[in-house]
């Protein structure tokens, strides 16, 4: 079964993010109750999908659903490939969609597109949000918006930097963005996803402002267009690892594309030389894992 398929949509009446208003003795109770601790779960779906349940609320990450083989176009002339489809899992109710970029298919294909269609809240580029329908809100970078989970605990998701390639490359690949996920509540934490970038200031400058502790690296050292990387290879990945010293290191994007020139074992290969074995977390499609918070 395509994921895409089972995806339910969100009932009008019953919004994520919306509370009923309490008396003022109902208030003080609850207010006088310790924030729950918000448990995190991801379930990756390949390429650089990945399902992130954070205390009860659910995240989808650049949905990429259609079946394998299909060919889409990059440039006039230049195509990429669909070699795996997504894992057979039920993504159940999607609240929030992270939109990395929506102008590149293997950051949304059309069944992907599809999904868009089903969930409240699309979070991206103000470039990509005015490209797609009204529920998606594009955020510039260090731009925050709130969210709760349905048991009370706030979500900070903020924009961050993205480059898609070498430096000068925006032009052709068009605006990206990465987030940051800053968990409130008992346990507070922070999750990084990287969008499709390379290493560069802007990842450090991530680093600079944020903790979090498990940052995804979207991977794969993808080549669409010619012999340069437009994410991130196993250097960008250590380098990462460098920059955020208290993370654990989960690549993306780095399999079930023809233009991904790196995979999983070339990821793990060089976490072990340089003896980091211990920070890299490389994700089994279709099998959900928690991460300890």
């Amino acid at each position: 079964m395509n994921p895409a398929d089972s995806a339910a949509p969100v009932p009008e009446d019953e919004p994520p993010f919306v509370h009923e208003e309490c008396g003022d003795t109902m208030w003080d109770a609850v207010l006088a109750q310790p924030e729950p601790a918000a448990a995190c779960r991801v379930t990756y779906l390949g390429g650089p999908t990945a399902i992130l349940d954070l205390g009860g609320l659910r995240f989808l990450t650049d949905p990429t659903l259609d079946p394998p083989g299909g060919t889409y176009a990059v440039v006039p002339g230049l195509t990429v490939t669909k070699l795996a489809g997504p894992a057979a899992v039920d993504l159940g109710r999607i609240d929030v969609v992270l939109l990395s970029h929506e102008q590149h298919h293997d950051n949304l294909d059309t069944k992907g597109r599809e999904l868009l269609q089903t969930v409240q809240l699309v979070l991206t580029t103000p470039a990509s949000a005015a490209r797609l329908p009204g529920n998606s809100r594009g955020l510039s970078p260090w731009e925050s918006t709130e969210l709760l989970t349905p048991g009370g605990v706030p979500i900070t998701v903020t924009a961050t930097p993205a480059r898609h390639g070498p430096a000068g490359i925006e032009p052709a690949s068009g605006d990206v963005t990465g987030f940051v996920l800053a968990v409130g509540g008992a346990h507070p934490f922070q999750v990084y996803l990287t969008g499709d970038t390379v290493f560069y200031a802007g990842v450090q400058e991530v680093a600079r402002r944020f903790q979090p502790r498990y940052v995804f690296v979207f991977a794969g050292a993808a080549q669409p267009r010619g012999p340069f990387n437009v994410t991130m290879d196993t250097n960008d990945a250590l380098d990462t690892a460098a920059a955020f010293p208290q993370a654990t290191i989960i690549p993306l994007h780095h399999e079930g594309w023809s233009h991904y020139t790196q995979h999983g074992a070339a990821f793990a290969q060089a976490f072990s030389t340089f003896g980091l074995s211990q920070r890299l977390l490389l994700l089994t499609a279709g099998a959900p894992t928690d991460l300890p918070v």
